[in-house]
């Protein structure tokens, strides 16, 4: 059964226990990358994924900690062997800031070969030979980001990236199973949610489970503190702090 893979689950200050937020989804078909922070070939090993399983990346938009691995990344799949090319999929701000990057660090030969692939919130992605469809929406961020929704058998789970609360990913959410949302912050801030908030956008999209990311205890607030926040939002279903390596089936 697809399922998707925390590879990471804290804010883009990480802490000893929780790096930058990524994940990744398998399915039949190879493994699709969401985002890469950090040590993300080393994580993928530490999920018992291989990495030369990855048939794409996805970058939900160009803040550092949501590709400062990707350079490295690509690097080491091409000294491990990778038969690229190996698309890179995300809005065309995003792709063209994730190529300066990789330009700049100057890999020569030593790089595997990418397809760019742009998208515009509102589009599925054009995905071929997987078992299940990606629809992707504009979220509200001080940057272009896309949130996502996977579905696969009359089952949905979304992962709303960077936003503050907005009717786009509302609507995707929509009856899912699972909803990924961020939780950055205590107090409400411009382009970032709150657990009350993600409690809310919870409750209004119907969902059966919550699992808070981008979310540090140091940073934000405690745990116990953001489960009841959730709570006071209006959401009474299966809620919990993602964890590093957490696995969540649909």
């Amino acid at each position: 059964m697809p399922r998707m893979i925390l590879l990471g689950v804290g804010t883009a200050v990480p802490d000893s226990d929780r790096e930058n937020t990524h994940m990744v989804w398998e399915a039949s078909g190879g493994l699709l990358l969401i985002d890469a922070g950090g040590s993300t070939y080393q994580r993928l090993l530490r999920a018992g994924l291989d990495p030369l399983a990855l048939r794409g990346i996805f970058l939900t938009h160009s803040h550092a900690d949501h590709l400062n691995g990707l350079p490295a990344l690509l690097f080491q799949l091409k000294l491990m062997g990778f038969s690229g090319p190996l698309p890179i999929y995300g809005n065309q701000p995003t792709l063209d800031r994730a190529a300066q990057i990789i330009a700049a660090f100057d890999l020569e030969e030593y790089q595997v070969g990418v397809e760019w692939v742009s998208l515009s919130g509102g589009q599925e992605v054009p995905l071929s030979g997987v078992p299940y469809r990606l629809h992707v929406a504009d979220t509200i961020h001080s940057r272009p980001c896309l949130a996502l929704r996977f579905e696969h058998n009359g089952r949905a789970l979304v992962y709303s990236a960077d936003t503050e609360p907005c009717e786009a990913v509302l609507e995707l959410a929509q009856q899912a199973d699972i909803l990924i949302h961020e939780a950055t912050t205590a107090e409400p801030f411009p382009g970032h949610t709150t657990p009350r908030q993600a409690g809310e956008v919870a409750a209004a999209a119907g969902v059966g489970r919550l699992i808070l990311v981008h979310f540090s205890p140091r940073f934000t607030m405690s745990a116990a503190d953001a489960i009841e926040q959730v709570h006071a939002g209006g959401f009474q279903g299966d809620v919990e702090i993602g964890r590093e390596y957490g696995i969540y089936t649909i």
